[in-house]
């Protein structure tokens, strides 16, 4: 985070005695990142931080990956992954189902009864989850987050909480094997957001008490490394002796916040802007952009949808979560859709909607990119939600009944 934040008591310095009313130690815990070479905070425990009384392995939902091979763009639904969120609801942590993942990043996809969550760690990396419907609060060591549709949930690396839902929940996480955070484009050298950002401190929500909870033999689920298993990735159960939540104060500049797409102000152009500058965060090797109602290009001659493009560098994945997404009509694209255009592919609008957006003064649509670095493997939840006449449709085809790639050969796809 770019600037510091203190809650609950802690002592005048750092690394002194900190003492309860009645005299009895806090045990003071630094959490930091980058070998405590960049952002940390101090938090102080009534009980011991390292105490845990049982470490059991924890069987991890299906972590394997599956190659895009041969290569092709991709059509998930994930909406048919939880067809009805009453039906044997999930939590918000076991309940992911992986999607697309490589060595940088995982997305998953998940939708929650109100059922809380088990207590969970990720020792691998920060999380990025976006809520694409519901509400409800997520419980932290540093205090409790209230959550929305829309929010960005960000979870700094091994950060205990618990996802409490108040309602079912659509949830995408976004896992990373390192920080997340705002681009450096838009920081000072002091890490201030600045004036050509599109979005500021006062939209970036932390938590707004400690939350304070006792409790023995508190189980926490943590999500860390191991070398030899599916994507390096395994899990444990630990047994702490005291409750994670025994957090009288912190103070410091990481911690975790939500971050709402109502505040982010899309940049504009006189003709079609390039992917960058809907930029909201960015990791090792992968950047988070979101595409929001905006007015569009006002050139005389402009064509407000993209342009055809290829990824030389990068594979793209888009999740369309709200409006009417203008350069997709006629692909079978809807709400609750990720398409993949992986590198080495050229892509673009579906012919027709070219035409289409001519003289169009603004669009009404919402998605959630993500650009990986490295390529996008599909995950169990991926081949389950995949549609698999999408790759052909800027042919104006689908896949038919019978013959080479499916049941048979082409068949018309309409493009209008």
């Amino acid at each position: 985070m770019a600037y510091y934040r203190q809650l609950g008591t802690v002592p005048p310095k750092r690394h002194i005695q900190h003492r309860d009313p009645d005299g009895n130690l806090y045990y003071e815990e630094l959490m930091g990142e980058e070998g405590f070479s960049s952002d940390s905070s101090l938090l102080y425990h009534r009980g011991v931080p390292s105490a845990i009384v049982a470490s059991e392995a924890w069987d991890l939902p299906d972590q394997t990956r599956t190659p895009n091979h041969p290569l092709k763009p991709r059509h998930l639904k994930l909406h048919t992954l939880f067809p009805s969120p009453d039906e044997g609801a999930a939590d918000a942590v076991t309940g992911r189902r992986l999607v697309l993942g490589n060595n940088d990043v995982r997305l998953s996809y998940v939708v929650t009864g109100t059922v809380p969550s088990p207590y969970y760690r990720n020792a691998i990396g920060d999380e990025c989850v976006y809520v694409e419907s519901g509400s409800g609060t997520v419980e932290t060591v540093f205090g409790v987050l209230p959550y929305r549709a829309g929010d960005y949930v960000l979870v700094p690396r091994a950060t205990t909480h618990r996802w409490v839902p108040a309602e079912a929940s659509r949830l995408y996480p976004i896992e990373a094997n390192s920080h997340v955070h705002p681009p450096k484009r838009y920081l000072s050298r002091f890490g201030q957001l600045l004036e050509h950002a599109p979005y500021s401190e006062r939209d970036l929500h932390g938590p707004g008490d400690v939350f304070l909870v006792e409790g023995t033999d508190v189980e926490v689920l943590v999500k860390h490394r191991v070398p030899g298993l599916p994507g390096g990735i395994g899990g444990t159960r630990m047994t702490y002796a005291t409750h994670p939540f025994d957090v009288v104060g912190w103070d410091g500049c990481l911690y975790p916040y939500t971050f709402n797409i109502e505040d982010y102000m899309p940049i504009t152009g006189k003709v079609h802007q390039p992917p960058p500058v809907h930029q909201v965060f960015e990791g090792w090797n992968f950047v988070v952009c979101n595409f929001l109602p905006r007015k569009v290009d006002y050139h005389p001659l402009s064509i407000p949808v993209p342009y055809y493009h290829s990824n030389v560098d990068s594979d793209e994945v888009m999740f369309y979560v709200g409006g009417d997404y203008e350069a997709r009509k006629g692909s079978g694209i809807a709400i609750g859709s990720i398409s993949l255009h992986p590198g080495g592919y050229a892509h673009g609008p579906q012919p027709s909607a070219i035409e289409a957006s001519l003289g169009v003064e603004s669009f009404d649509e919402s998605a959630v990119m993500v650009d990986t670095f490295a390529p996008l493997e599909l995950g169990e939840g991926g081949l389950a939600a995949e549609d698999p006449a999408y790759p052909w449709t800027w042919a104006g085809r689908r896949l038919g009944e019978g013959g080479e790639g499916g049941d048979g050969g082409p068949a018309v796809y309409s493009n209008s």
